[in-house]
């Protein structure tokens, strides 16, 4: 079966899935967008994901061009259009269609594009089960992070050096030594003390949906959370490492750069915090 995209309020084949060339979205990577997992025929955590989304366009003074309860029609459409069991749903919004000027074009229509994708959940059990590598890179993104532009040049580049070490993932680094996020994925150390540990959302990094719900099952369970930066170093040291996003959910790391995490195996809070995720997400019925 053919792919179908949705396109400014229409259904059309994925090949035939276009934007205009005058997109701001293409011209000045003037827009946001968010990732959904489907998990089992549901959306997972889609509240979480439309609030962060009316805060990304409201920040960048984009007007959204659709409200949230016909929006969540059109995905569940997309999704059951596309048959998707397991897989992702990708919703960018941009300021629209204008001749080329920097300055915010008046009374110009926001566009909306969203595609869905089958993703195998056989396909990560291997990483899940030995862990991923991820190295480190010099912080060299624009000071806001939090919200989730499309503009993520820095991130590719950094996904890019990752993959040509034979990593997964990449942590951008302050000029403190202090560990930022990841390229597409926040940051998570366990201490020896079984404290979990993770950076404030203070506008330093993106406020992640899994990690919202990450939060929720910990307070749930008897470890501790503490929100605070940690160093590349203690990293390094921590009893356990892990990385999480809507695409990884809970993927546990076992070395960074050079060195091995706790002798390079999956530790076992990593491993409980993916296995119990989903009693703590929030699922919507396709």
């Amino acid at each position: 079966m053919s792919r179908i995209a949705f396109v400014n309020g229409q259904f059309v084949p994925h090949m035939a899935a276009y934007v205009h060339i005058e997109d701001r979205g293409y011209q000045f990577a003037d827009g946001v967008y968010e990732v959904c997992e489907i998990k089992d025929g549901q959306i997972i955590d889609i509240d979480r994901h439309l609030k962060r989304l009316s805060y990304s366009l409201s920040e960048l003074q984009i007007i959204p061009a659709m409200k949230d309860q016909p929006l969540v029609v059109k995905m569940k459409q997309l999704v059951a259009k596309n048959r998707v069991k397991d897989g992702l749903i990708y919703l960018q919004v941009t300021r629209g269609v204008a001749p080329r000027n920097h300055v915010f074009p008046q009374n110009t229509k926001s566009s909306i594009v969203m595609t869905a994708k089958s993703v195998s959940p056989a396909s990560k059990t291997a990483q899940y089960e030995k862990g991923v590598a991820v190295i480190s890179v010099a912080e060299n993104r624009w000071s806001r992070p939090d919200i989730k532009t499309i503009g993520l040049l820095p991130n590719c580049l950094a996904k890019q050096e990752a993959k040509e070490q034979g990593a997964f993932e990449a942590w951008f680094i302050d000029e403190d030594g202090l560990v930022v996020e990841g390229g597409s994925s926040n940051a998570w150390i366990i201490n020896q003390d079984n404290e979990i540990i993770t950076r404030k959302a203070d506008g330093s990094i993106l406020k992640g949906i899994t990690r919202e719900a990450i939060f929720n099952q910990i307070d749930k369970s008897e470890y501790r959370l503490i929100e605070r930066p940690f160093s590349l170093r203690e990293a390094i040291l921590a009893k356990e490492a892990f990385i999480s996003s809507a695409t990884t959910i809970v993927m546990p790391v076992v070395k960074i750069d050079n060195h091995l995490i706790a002798g390079g195996k999956v530790g076992q809070i990593a491993k409980l915090l993916f296995e119990k995720y989903y009693n703590y997400a929030q699922k919507t019925t396709i």
